[in-house]
């Protein structure tokens, strides 16, 4: 049993922690939603008058939501299993490296470490309409009768985008399969072995259910991410044309430093959210159907 003074300790202990918590998390979540229900703008910061659900009905009501809603869906369903694939593809590599692994690693890794906004960049000048990959197809190899306007359409837009986010995740994904990949219990390979599994067999049948947890944890961490991209879209394309290659975060960027509309913004944050979050709770349950 605890004493008075030890229960003070504790709780004093705790305060600072608790205190930066809920003044930089908890208070901002309140507001956030306060906000959402709010119709809060440019012209009424200061008087900010209930509005209910109004903004979520103009969230639901708007074509151009749905627009960059399914571009965050194809976005991550397309980069987060590239990212996954590729990345446990080089950890297994690496894992039966035994010279020059490290430099392996770091080369690999090296993508993770560069700026979003540099690799953006020279993203948008490769694939620009007068950029060095028309350059090659047109003046060099005769492939094309012509520039190809990439970055002005939308799935080709997105399609750029998503080669930087698979390019940029690789190197994150091969770190924590090859952690998992190292905590893999031998044994099981040697009876593998003993029961004639070939290399597909003992991928299949020993590697897969000896990193399911990393594999489930990557994937929810890569999803968040998925829907949060924000920089590659923003340098890349701009969300031209006409929002057609906006997502979630860039259009909500835009309904609120454009437009003024913060309780628009507020709402859709707060969608997004709960997409997420139903997402994360449908991938633990396809998990756990797995596991049973």
């Amino acid at each position: 049993m605890l004493n008075r003074t030890n229960r003070l300790q504790i709780l004093g202990l705790l305060m600072p922690g608790l205190t930066v918590f809920l003044m930089f998390t908890v208070y901002p979540i309140v507001r956030l939603f306060w906000m959402s229900l709010c119709d809060m703008s440019f012209s009424s910061m200061l008087s900010q008058p209930f509005a209910g659900l109004m903004n979520y009905r103009e969230v639901f009501a708007d074509r151009t939501f749905w627009t960059v809603f399914v571009n965050s869906i194809v976005y991550t369903l397309v980069t987060v299993p590239g990212q996954m694939v590729l990345g446990l593809f080089v950890a297994v590599l690496l894992n039966g490296i035994r010279h020059f692994s490290v430099t392996f690693r770091v080369i690999n890794y090296l993508p993770v470490i560069t700026s979003w906004v540099i690799a953006s960049l020279v993203f948008r000048y490769i694939f620009n309409t007068e950029g060095l990959l028309n350059y090659f197809l047109w003046k060099v190899l005769h492939v094309t009768g012509g520039n190809i306007r990439w970055l002005d359409t939308r799935w080709s837009g997105l399609a750029v985008a998503m080669i930087l986010g698979i390019w940029k995740g690789i190197g994150w994904n091969m770190v924590i399969f090859l952690a998992a990949l190292q905590q893999v219990p031998q044994d099981l390979y040697e009876a593998a072995d003993i029961d004639g599994c070939g290399s597909f067999g003992k991928f299949l049948h020993v590697t897969l259910p000896g990193i399911r947890g990393t594999i489930l944890f990557a994937l929810i961490e890569l999803t968040i991410g998925g829907f949060n991209v924000f920089t590659s879209i923003k340098m890349i394309t701009g969300g031209k044309p006409a929002h057609h290659t906006d997502t979630l975060l860039t259009w909500m960027y835009y309904k609120a430093f454009s437009t003024g509309r913060f309780g628009y913004a507020a709402a859709l944050s707060f969608v997004m959210a709960l997409t997420l979050g139903f997402m994360a709770v449908g991938q633990f349950r396809m998990m756990r159907l797995r596991d049973s």
